[in-house]
């Protein structure tokens, strides 16, 4: 039986290592709005300059919800309005 509780230990050991690791790389994630404090426009070809993005950060597109909308396309329908 003593054998069962240490190897017990050990899961609940291993489990807690991996959501400690799991939790760093999440709170590593960062948030960029697209723009800076102008906010999205069509001409932001320089605003990621200097930007480091990773997998796990979240772009923010704020924009005049009045003038634009966004609309998810297929990559047919991209390349065919590009």
């Amino acid at each position: 039986m003593e054998q069962g509780r240490g190897s017990a230990v050990t899961v609940v050991v291993a489990l807690l290592l991996v959501c400690v690791l799991f939790d760093a790389r999440v709170a590593d994630s960062a948030v960029y709005n697209v723009g800076d404090s102008s906010g999205w426009s069509f001409n932001t070809d320089s605003w990621s300059t200097g930007k480091r993005f990773k997998a796990g950060d979240v772009l923010v597109f704020k924009y005049d919800a009045t003038a634009h909308d966004v609309v998810a396309v297929s990559a047919a329908g991209y390349r065919a309005c590009h």
